[in-house]
């Protein structure tokens, strides 16, 4: 066989996704996702102007980062294409927090057992939550991670009974 014809699949992504997929702006709905100013949005806000004399009916989409919290606007024909993200929930169970790092144990049916401990505790009342129950010895606690386009962020917690 010839070298020419061996591939390599070693480079793809860990689920094999893009991070974005195309939709039109006449498509996308208030509490969707949406790509504005290249960061990954939630779309709180979203109106349609009528068609005019000088051509296509206008959107208005106004969305909050879903990572940093800043708000982002912008305008577009009703026709055009737009990025939206790949946004996933996922559930860990925490096992550890060391030098300002969540360690997570994955515990679902596809990936048991498999270790993360990248995620940086987050800042504000979610981090101090997680910090306090993890000092005081809550054993079975589950934190929830959201990530799109190769970010992650730490949003939600709770105890397992």
């Amino acid at each position: 066989m010839s070298d020419a014809l061996e591939a390599d699949f070693g480079s793809g992504d860990e689920a094999g996704a893009k991070p974005t997929y195309t939709a039109q702006a006449s498509s996308l709905r208030q509490n969707g996702h949406v790509m504005l100013k290249d960061r990954p949005c939630k779309i709180t806000e979203i109106t349609t102007t009528t068609e005019g004399k000088h051509g296509h009916s206008k959107v208005t989409i106004v969305g909050v980062d879903i990572f940093t919290g800043d708000e982002y606007e912008d305008v577009v024909p009703s026709t055009q294409n737009l990025d939206v993200p790949n946004v996933s929930r996922k559930d860990y169970r925490l096992t550890n927090i060391e030098d300002g790092f969540l360690h997570l144990m994955d515990y679902g049916l596809m990936d048991c057992g498999d270790m993360k401990a990248d995620l940086k505790v987050p800042g504000g009342d979610l981090g101090n939550e997680i910090q306090s129950r993890f000092d005081n010895g809550v054993e079975f606690m589950t934190v929830t991670v959201l990530s799109a386009c190769g970010e992650e962020k730490a949003i939600a917690i709770k105890k397992i009974a």
